[in-house]
């Protein structure tokens, strides 16, 4: 018998044989193709679990895979660093984040070790040292002179717990922080930018590159590019000197049918036009939409409500006064911050009209429209009606004739808008990389001069739960001096968003330990861009669509040679426990370090692979895990166990059916392997297993074709269960490593089936399974079928009229 499977053994030697001999350390100067693989690096939040493993073991496995394919694979990883959570850490535990951060750095290293990945540790990143985020700064300068960074003053989501600013996509459900769950307000602040707008158009282009449909959707909805018509509507109010009020609309041809105006309840005209009776009711529904998030104010949900300014415009193509309103679903970030509203097409500004009891013209007419009034919004093609000299034009039509009339007018102008806004990077918090900016009163805003970089965070910042950045109190960070007058200055206090830090980290694995650049340029070209990237959907509208720009930016600046950072990308689902995501604060984490130390690392990669298809996701079960290590001792048995060989049975019947299933594992473990189907991969192991045990209980196969079929074995597990397979590998008495071997290939014609199991149906129910040569010809299948005992007796006395025929498969005899 051969000694005894022990995974906690055989792991710990092979991964320190593996870092001795640096196996996995990869080079520019290979003569391989080059293979860049990256998963998304994790935020330091101290431990990892099984949710963390799952976007992780199914990548390796694929890396491997690559490497063994005979590419120059570099497979990174680090750790992105910055954040709210150290802050809040410091603030509850009275540690410092930088102490908080690197202790679960460390911990969180160990966990990833004990996975046995490829990682290639010399290029570990870690966004919160200073050698990182001194880059991170110089980027910013970068943006800056290219006029792709800004600072101006702008509504922001402010968390009241959290004590800080929110992106809109971290504000969710119904307008509370993802990370606290408080309902979430706005605030006027001065904020740094980043003018993302500038590439919408080209964000929405994703030739050239692999991505999920999903994703592309997701992405093209962000930024919401819509052609239309914006409109001016006449102003003349005593002491305005705005003459106008523009609207941008996709539906021009119901601009007769206007009969108010809505603007933002932080759109500047509001003050200068609301009259003094209505001046108290106004600003008190302004103070009331400032205590609302923007994912409230636009809830389908949320019944519209408002507040008539007393002021009106002119509807310039009627000559109508239009009431002006203020509502909170009008946003002054979107658009124009005006909205002309056509309660007759537009279902919420009928509801909006029928509240407070306002005209609701027809002007596209229904099919079969007498002239009655409408019980509700018809927003559908039709007749132009009550439109002047429109009038019976298709509303199609309408859209090209009113917009053209308006041009020729001067009263409006064809064009495009955008749901996309420029990125807010300013944080009020420490634990970010600051800004590197100084506020001079005799040279404004200037910017640190590159040798001055990195502007360090100060150890000594004081944590208070106070809603401004702790360097705000640090003298010793805030007084500077000014690097063009020599003046007394003041630093910027607001770090940067840490979507900043993840926008380039890919690009500093190629050269981490560059100290004169953000990288190398050569090694940057030859390893760039990423040739798969895996991660999770939720990073779609975020860190996916930030970093894509970022390339596109410094693109334009001649620092890279490409626009698109990520050839292929592949979403994995989530591993739930519990019916739920895996989460600290429910409670439902699984640690997978009890996992390893009983099962070994091996078992754990191969049931997350297993567990269910990888795009999907699937819930862990522990009976689940116990199969498959029991798949691995069965595997262990069956390739150490010595090989008896029988005279007897027919040896080359069973060596031509060996060297078959032999290739048509390899052909279905490497087309799985290229898809990600990594759930049907592991099944196709362990039927091979099965066969394999088969075949050695027989011991009908020369000895020759048994240890090429062990071998075959091996090499195909080596990427998924690296630990086992190198072991059995060194044992069988093959040159170490496994790893360095080249994948093996497969013979099409070898791999094909001699036989085949064919379905019979008669009106699409099964009647009968034949089984027949591969080589069976259609007409000879079809006859084979007929005849069947089982399929004539339904066939009596009835009339085929048709024979449905799927190759390999299927013959269904439709009958009457």
């Amino acid at each position: 018998m051969p000694d005894k499977y022990n995974p906690q053994e055989i792991e710990k030697k092979w991964q320190q044989k593996w870092a001795d001999d640096r196996l996995y350390e990869a080079s520019e100067d290979d003569c391989r193709p080059k293979w860049y693989a990256l998963t998304m690096f994790p935020y330091t939040s101290g431990d990892l679990h099984i949710g963390h493993w799952y976007p992780m073991a199914p990548s390796d496995a694929h890396a491997r895979y690559k490497r063994m394919q005979g590419y120059n694979v570099l497979h990174p990883m680090g750790f992105d660093a910055f954040g709210l959570p150290a802050e809040n850490a410091a603030i509850k535990r009275g540690i410092h984040p930088s102490t908080w951060t690197m202790r679960n750095v460390d911990n969180m290293r160990c966990q990833l070790k004990s996975i046995g990945a490829i990682y290639d540790w010399n290029r570990e990143v870690i966004t919160c040292l200073p050698e990182y985020y001194k880059w991170t700064q110089w980027f910013f300068l970068k943006l800056y002179e290219a006029g792709l960074a800004y600072r101006g003053r702008a509504p922001v989501n402010w968390c009241p717990q959290c004590q800080t600013v929110l992106a809109n996509e971290q504000v969710v459900g119904e307008g509370v922080c993802e990370r606290c769950e408080a309902s979430v307000v706005r605030r006027d602040l001065e904020q740094w930018f980043f003018r993302i707008t500038k590439y919408a158009d080209e964000l929405l282009d994703f030739d050239g590159i692999d991505w999920p449909e999903r994703i592309k959707i997701m992405q093209r909805n962000w930024v919401g590019r819509s052609q239309g018509t914006e409109i001016s509507f006449g102003l003349e109010h005593s002491g305005v000197a705005e003459k106008e009020i523009r609207v941008f609309t996709t539906r021009p041809d119901t601009t007769f049918g206007v009969t108010f105006m809505v603007l933002a309840p932080e759109h500047p005209l509001v003050a200068k036009l609301t009259s003094p009776d209505n001046k108290a009711g106004v600003e008190a529904y302004i103070e009331k939409s400032r205590r609302q998030s923007e994912i409230e104010r636009l809830s389908t949900e949320k019944e519209k409500d408002g507040v008539f300014t007393g002021a009106y415009c002119i509807n310039r193509l009627n000559g109508e006064k239009v009431p002006i309103w203020i509502a909170d679903y009008v946003l002054l970030s979107y658009g124009t911050g005006a909205v002309m509203a056509v309660p007759a097409h537009d279902e919420r500004d009928f509801a909006f009209a029928k509240k407070y009891d306002l005209p609701i013209p027809v002007v596209i007419s229904p099919p079969g429209w007498g002239g009655e009034d409408l019980e509700e919004a018809y927003t559908e093609p039709g007749a132009m009606v009550n439109s002047g000299q429109f009038d019976g034009l298709p509303s199609e039509q309408g859209i090209e004739a009113v917009s053209k009339f308006l041009e020729e007018k001067g009263w409006g102008k064809r064009t495009v808008s955008y749901r996309l806004r420029d990125w807010l990077i300013s944080r009020q918090r420490y634990w970010g990389a600051p800004i590197p900016m100084i506020s001079c009163d005799k040279c404004g805003v200037v910017p640190v001069p590159e040798k001055d970089l990195p502007v360090l965070l100060p150890e000594d910042a004081e944590f208070r739960p106070t809603g401004e950045s702790p360097l705000k109190y640090n003298e010793g960070f805030v007084n500077t001096t000014c690097p063009q007058c020599q003046s007394p200055a003041r630093r910027e206090t607001d770090t940067m968003d840490t979507f900043m830090c993840s926008s380039w980290y890919f690009l500093r694995y190629a050269s981490p330990d560059c100290d004169t650049a953000a990288f190398d340029a050569e090694k940057l070209k030859y390893w760039l861009p990423v040739d798969l990237y895996t991660g999770g959907a939720e990073h779609a509208v975020m860190h996916l669509f930030y970093a894509r720009f970022f390339t596109k930016a410094i693109r334009d600046m001649g620092l890279i040679d490409f626009g698109e950072p990520f050839t292929r990308l592949f979403n994995q689902g989530i591993i739930i426990a519990g019916k739920h995501k895996m989460s600290k604060s429910r409670g439902n984490v699984v640690n997978p370090d009890a996992y390893v130390s009983e099962l070994g690392a091996d078992a754990v990669r191969a049931y997350l692979m297993f567990v269910a298809p990888w795009e999907q996701g699937g819930e862990w079960d522990d009976s689940g895990i116990s199969g498959i290590s029991r798949w691995l001792n069965r595997m262990w048995n069956l390739v150490l166990d010595e090989y008896r060989q029988n005279e007897s049975g027919n040896q080359s019947q069973a060596e031509a059916e060996l060297v078959r299933v032999r290739h048509q594992t390899i052909k279905k473990v490497t087309n799985d392997l290229d898809k990600l189907r990594l759930n049907t991969m592991i099944a196709a192991l362990m039927e091979y297993t099965n066969y394999l045990s088969k075949v050695r209980e027989a011991g009908v196969v020369a000895a020759k074709a048994w240890v090429e079929s062990v071998k075959t074995l091996l090499l195909l597990l080596a990427p998924t269960v690296p630990h086992i397979a190198e072991e059995l590998w060194q044992r069988t008495g093959n040159e170490y490593s496994i790893h360095n071997q080249s994948w093996p290939g497969w013979d099409e014609e070898l791999a094909k089936d001699e036989e085949i199991t064919l379905v019979v149906q008669v009106n699409g129910k099964l009647r009968d399974r034949i089984v027949i040569p591969a080589s069976t010809t259609e007409d000879e299948t079809k006859k084979i079928a007929r005849e069947s005992d089982k399929v004539q007796s339904h066939l009596a006395g009835k009339n085929v009229v048709n024979i449905i025929y799927v190759p390999g498969k299927l013959v269904n005899f439709v009958i009457r």
